[in-house]
């Protein structure tokens, strides 16, 4: 298998069987895919309706989901999500990690310690995530293809996305749902299991957070070493989709998940690689080029992504039929573009 074997595309109802599926593969501490059948569905038919709407700015309603579809058997390989604007319904709570200086002249000591502080203060920003791809299908670029998509996406619309973005990542959870990060810390407040509270923030309004979580500082020093160990590493399963952030041009802030600890990234959204890098050309069949790309319909309600090898000849990229078919379009379309050697 190889990236020219599927297509990117907005969900619809009828995946919602294969949604199931991949909510038991992910395991636990992956929120997005926690929730029951009726807010998967409740989810689904939001992302339709996001993506058949008139949109002038991001709005906190406003939800795109994306299947990798395997082109041959139709089978939904992975899925990626954006939220247009996060933070107001439901807030969108962290732990800023804050190093203070501690000194005393008297005792002649000096030393620094790290503090956890509750903030909501990525209001307005949109988020990229749920990014998961069925094990047998992480080969040849499948996973970067999916996570590309995702600002492919925004190229084509950028007015529906905040200027910032932001991205959490899973922390480490072990395969039984216990969360070390969580079980020494959490745990006194909330009085549940991480899979419970991660459940919990998954499908409610995460009132419960700000009704249950410390008001206070806590200092990190007072945590068990096994706990302190995990603050700001992500879970080994998405070591992978940490790298491609990076790649992206993402960065971490000292900011981590307040359940698993698991550390959140930022990207101002023109600075984004693939977003930055995307252009639109026309498009006319021809035969397979040397330039690998991921070409996208330019349009929200009818965006689809695909790979392919393509030839570019005086700004104009030449691929076969199957890319049109594909992605919809008619020869001479336009179509958003970014090449693999792309300056």
């Amino acid at each position: 298998m190889s990236t020219h074997d599927y297509v990117i595309r907005p969900v619809r109802e009828s995946d919602l069987p294969s949604f199931r599926e991949l909510r038991a593969l992910a395991g636990p501490g992956f929120t997005s895919l926690q929730a029951d059948d009726a807010a998967l569905e409740a989810r689904i038919a939001k992302s339709a309706a996001t993506f058949a709407a008139d949109i002038s700015e991001p709005g906190a309603d406003q939800r795109y989901l994306l299947v990798l579809e395997h082109r041959a058997s139709g089978t939904l390989a992975g899925v990626a999500g954006v939220k247009a604007c996060v933070g107001e319904v439901p807030p969108f709570y962290n732990f800023r990690v804050l190093r203070i200086a501690q000194s005393s002249a008297a005792a002649d000591r000096r030393f620094d310690m790290e503090v956890l502080i509750l903030v909501n203060e990525f209001t307005g920003c949109t988020e990229v995530g749920s990014l998961f791809v069925k094990p047998e299908h992480r080969v040849g670029g499948v996973g970067r293809m999916l996570a590309q998509a995702r600002y492919m996406l925004m190229a084509t619309a950028p007015q529906r996305f905040s200027p910032s973005v932001v991205s959490e990542l899973r922390g480490v959870v072990d395969a039984d749902g216990k969360s070390p990060f969580w079980e020494h810390l959490g745990r006194h407040f909330f009085k549940m299991s991480f899979p419970e509270a991660d459940t919990m923030s998954a499908v409610t309004d995460n009132q419960f957070i700000l009704d249950l979580m410390p008001k206070y500082p806590i200092y990190a020093d007072l945590l068990p070493q096994e706990a302190r160990a995990v603050i700001g590493k992500c879970h080994a399963a998405g070591e992978g989709a940490l790298k491609l952030l990076q790649w992206e041009g993402f960065r971490y802030e000292n900011v981590v998940d307040i359940f698993d600890g698991g550390p959140l990234v930022t990207a101002p959204r023109d600075s984004i690689r693939t977003f930055r890098e995307s252009r639109r050309m026309p498009l006319k069949r021809g035969e397979s080029g040397a330039t690998h790309a991921l070409l996208a319909n330019p349009s929200i309600s009818g965006f689809r992504c695909v790979a392919a090898d393509v030839a570019i000849v005086d700004g104009v990229a030449q691929a076969p039929g199957a890319v049109f078919d594909a992605l919809g379009l008619k020869d001479g379309a336009t179509a958003l573009i970014w090449c693999n050697d792309a300056r």
